[in-house]
């Protein structure tokens, strides 16, 4: 297995303050009560999908990994801590020590979810577990959210390629996230250099507007380019006029160009025109990559295209109009002590309105039609029936503070195209409505 395959995680910084203050003065007030140490089981869940979504994609758990292992105090954040006043001395002590020990189990990346899925479920004391809730949950809802959105305009892409290239519309950060996320929801490559570097996903890139514009002619532009990348590369042909561009791409590049980009205009006519000039020229091997502002529904609408490409920025890395998946970390079972004999008993918020929540420690299984297609999420903290102990979704991902389901992203890419193809038909279409199974509760 390739190291790169599995990130680059050499010289990655604490994440232990990537959290909000309350899980700190929880876990000071919980040591001053002496309930810390009791046994607790919290789960990342969400109780609906957003807007119009028929599933959601699971993405981040690769990256909550390296954030658990990287959770611990240095002195700097103890300094920091102590002079702002957050937390007691003996907090800080049991800050300063602070290692993540217990389990994590989840649903593996790239899996699809629906409302109520135990996404994450994360068992240990109280206060190890607690304090991991809002990283946890910042990967989940960010990843998740540009997974499925990426999944969506890969249904809508039919096989067509797709880059990601939305770096420039997003903190530097998370064009990094973002790009991972998209790779895992069908996404073939990204502009990002940073993500290829750290993910090992393949990177593409030729030229801007800019380039163009610097040379005294587009013939100069592309000469250089060509001279520089090859015949295969990329020309952006919509700097002036489309049509004299093309004619120059191919007197330049030769029959054998890779590409030309379009990145304005109404492009189903356009790409219908450039193709009929692309195969009078005899350039018919030569693709074409539409970019401009493009979402899933963009991309549906270009399926009668002759596109071979397409590049998504903005609507991508914001997640298609739903940047989050409003997941929340919750406590469902905790012991009066830190004893592994004392009994875990169910817990739950039983507040008013669609805040309350399941207690419980819960397993998860897809149920299956005759035909292998999904037809309910099926949730319970009993006995697993054995009809469906086959079809468990929840897998180990650490045991007693070690991380044992690392994976190569490619292997989360493969599970969400499996993962989506076992959904029924109507999961595909981009039309709002329901979750495309129901979530049952045993």
């Amino acid at each position: 297995m390739n190291s790169a395959d599995l990130g680059r995680r050499v010289g990655v910084p604490s994440t232990a303050l990537f959290t909000d203050q309350y899980e700190l003065t929880m876990v000071q007030a919980a040591l001053k009560a002496g309930t810390a140490g009791r046994r607790s089981v919290f789960e990342a869940f969400t109780r609906r999908l957003p807007e119009g979504r028929r599933y959601g994609v699971v993405a981040g758990i690769g990256r909550v990994l390296d954030a658990v292992e990287n959770y611990h105090f240095d002195d700097a954040m103890l300094a920091f801590l102590r002079d702002q006043n957050v937390v007691d001395g003996p907090t800080l002590d049991y800050l300063a020590d602070y290692h993540f020990s217990g389990d994590i189990w989840g649903y593996p990346e790239g899996e699809v979810y629906f409302p109520g899925s135990p996404i994450l479920r994360v068992e240990g004391s109280f206060a190890e577990c607690v304090l991991l809730e809002t990283v946890i949950l910042s990967i989940l809802n960010h990843d998740s959210a540009i997974a499925a959105a990426a999944s969506r305009m890969s249904v809508a892409a039919g096989g067509r390629g797709l880059i990601e290239m939305g770096a420039r519309r997003t903190h530097e950060l998370s064009a990094v996230a973002s790009a991972r996320a998209a790779y895992i929801g069908g996404f073939d490559t990204t502009s990002d250099l940073a993500a290829g570097f750290r993910y090992n996903i393949p990177t593409v890139g030729t030229s801007a507007h800019a380039f163009t514009l610097l040379h005294d002619t587009e013939r100069d532009a592309f000469r250089a380019q060509v001279e520089s990348l090859g015949r295969d590369t990329t020309l952006l042909v919509d700097t002036y006029d489309v049509t004299a561009a093309v004619r120059t791409a191919v007197e330049v590049a030769g029959t054998e160009l890779g590409a030309v980009r379009i990145d304005s205009g109404d492009l189903l006519l356009v790409a219908h025109r450039v193709r009929q000039q692309l195969d009078e020229l005899g350039a018919t091997g030569t693709k074409i990559v539409v970019t401009s502002d493009l979402d899933e529904y963009a991309i549906a609408s270009l399926a009668a295209a002759p596109v071979d490409a397409y590049g998504v920025g903005t609507q991508l890395v914001t997640g298609s109009g739903q940047p989050t998946c409003s997941m929340v970390y919750k406590l469902v079972a905790r012991a009066a002590s830190a004893d592994p004999a004392d009994p875990l008993r169910p817990v739950a918020k039983k507040s008013l309105g669609a805040k309350s929540s399941l207690g419980g420690r819960k397993w998860a299984a897809r149920r299956t039609d005759e035909d292998g297609v999904a037809e309910a999420e099926v949730i319970g903290t009993g006995p697993v029936p054995p009809e469906l102990a086959g079809r468990q979704l929840l897998v180990e991902l650490v045991r007693a503070g070690e991380v044992v389901a690392r994976e190569p992203l490619d292997a989360a890419r493969e599970r969400h195209i499996a993962s989506r193809a076992g959904l029924p038909m109507s999961a595909m279409q981009l039309s709002r409505g329901e979750p495309v199974i129901p979530t049952e509760y045993v």
